[in-house]
């Protein structure tokens, strides 16, 4: 159920069209679950 949520969340941006790629958004952690890199603000990851 929490990565059904996650995915939808970093989803967002891509379906407004601010962004192709989920990662591109800057404010997103999408980056940090998906490429395992560190984004723009640390993360505590629940799984």
């Amino acid at each position: 159920m929490m990565q059904q949520k996650l995915d939808y969340i970093h989803q967002n941006p891509m379906r407004a069209g601010i962004v192709f790629e989920l990662e591109h958004y800057k404010y997103s952690s999408a980056f940090d679950y998906y490429e395992d890199k560190e984004g723009l603000l640390p993360i505590e990851r629940m799984f």
